[in-house]
């Protein structure tokens, strides 16, 4: 096998502001506060992966007699007192999180608290005068810009690859209050909840997803930018929660054809499709078919703008609206509401149920998670057995209905089953989607 080596056409080193050592020198100041995470919590069937969009769970090694399972990602240190920014996906239902530093001190952390909706998580170590990293400005980033990410790739701790930002400001599916950075910087399963860095040695952003068929890297990977997270930091640290400003509408994007149709000047802003009846929006005079041009004087152009701009206000405050209606601007006044993200309990705490001929443990979501769901009822999958994988039910399915009959306990559940011809059909939520999961009502097997 013959290897090429591809030579740039401008020396990197031209364009940093660091000696001749380049991005060395940035690794051995900064890569000391960068740390390897391991968190056991209960096991999970190994996932498949099709084409779709994900958060890359850290990669999973069984322990022996595959009850528990512990997985690998990455973390940085944000205060010498022990503060680490890492994924929620990272340590999400963790039952023990160990922090490794790069010197081979390791550390018990505690979970101060995590954000699911932009999948952020601070934790607390017993420590002092820890080396922190620097953190930077997302907004100065430009396409083109060279960055570094430094992770735990498969369990490989302080590994360092670097690239380009390739863009600024993506929308993935399931994360309508996050604009990303998306970068060509190497990311594998483990680097997750790692820094990424610009080159003058200041973290941007936290790697965060991939795109990709196979579960590795393919070239597109997209972090959380970092003064999103450290506003989220500073809400988990004062409260363990993050609140968020809401108004009770949807909005989609707005294409040529609509612009011409609502005769807007060009394509631009947030089409509102659905407001809910009595809800903030409603009380301030929104109506489907405006469409959001800026929120207090920020413009508004992507859809998913107008969201993040009403999350990031507080709930209680009076918002003006540039709306456009009957091919004029016009400008409402609208009282922000609020919402918590639920807090994830671990496994062990939440008790769940766990049909036993479905293979898959279920437990009733919170008030504040139907809230934050906006649904009435559902079961939370949070374990499942090999037959229920191959079936297609996965962790974090909500149940919705099963054969078309609302499901909103356990009870429900197993009453429905008892009254299936053999092939039942499960309606979940995964995401932002609905899909039907057919299983057998029999012995849980994935066919009948």
């Amino acid at each position: 096998m013959a290897f090429a080596c591809l030579a740039p056409s401008l020396p990197l080193q031209a364009a940093m502001p660091w000696p001749a050592s380049g991005l060395a020198q940035l690794v051995k100041t900064y890569g000391p506060a960068v740390v390897h995470i391991g968190v056991e919590r209960p096991s999970v069937p190994v996932r498949r992966y099709s084409d779709r969009w994900l958060a890359p769970a850290p990669g999973t090694l069984p322990q022996q007699g595959g009850m528990d399972e512990s997985s690998l990602g990455t973390g940085f240190i944000v205060s010498a007192d022990g503060l680490i920014l890492t994924n929620a996906h990272v340590v999400a239902r963790g039952t023990q999180i160990n922090v490794k530093l790069p010197d081979r001190r390791e550390f018990k952390a505690r979970l101060i608290g995590l954000d699911a909706v932009a999948d952020v998580a601070l934790l607390k170590i017993d420590a002092s005068g820890l080396p922190t990293v620097r953190i930077g400005e997302p907004a100065s980033v430009e396409p083109g810009d060279g960055v570094v990410a430094i992770g735990s790739p498969y369990g490989f701790g302080n590994s360092v690859t670097a690239g380009i930002v390739s863009a600024k400001g993506r929308l993935l599916p399931g994360a309508e209050y996050m604009q990303f950075l998306q970068t060509d910087v190497p990311i594998n399963p483990g680097n997750s909840g790692g820094p990424l860095f610009n080159l003058r040695g200041e973290v941007i952003g936290i790697n965060s997803r991939i795109y990709s068929r196979s579960g590795g890297y393919q070239g597109l990977s997209f972090a959380i930018p970092i003064d999103a997270a450290m506003r989220i930091k500073d809400q988990l640290l004062s409260t363990g929660t993050v609140t968020r400003g809401r108004i009770g509408v949807s909005v989609q994007e707005v294409g040529q054809a609509l612009a011409d149709t609502f005769r807007l000047p060009r394509p631009a802003g947030a089409l509102v499709n659905y407001v809910e009846p009595r809800g903030a929006a409603d009380r301030g005079g929104l109506k489907s078919g405006d469409v959001i041009l800026a929120v207090q004087g920020r413009e508004v152009v992507q859809a998913a703008d107008a969201l993040g701009f009403i999350a990031d206000q507080a709930p209680g405050e009076n918002i003006r609206l540039m709306v456009w209606r009957d091919r004029a601007e016009q400008v409402l006044e609208v009282k922000v509401e609020g919402f918590d993200t639920p807090r994830l309990r671990s496994d062990a705490a939440d008790a769940p149920s766990a049909p036993s001929r479905l293979g898959f443990a279920v437990r009733p979501l919170s008030p504040a998670e139907r809230q934050f769901l906006r649904v009435e009822g559902g079961l939370l999958v949070q374990r499942v057995n090999a037959a229920a994988s191959r079936a297609g039910v996965q962790p974090g399915d909500l149940i919705i209905a099963l054969n078309g009959q609302p499901i909103d306990s356990a009870e429900a559940l197993v009453q429905e089953l008892d009254v299936a011809d053999g092939a039942a059909a499960l309606l979940v939520q995964r995401g932002s989607t609905r899909i039907f999961v057919p299983i057998c009502a029999r012995a849980g097997m994935s066919r009948c």
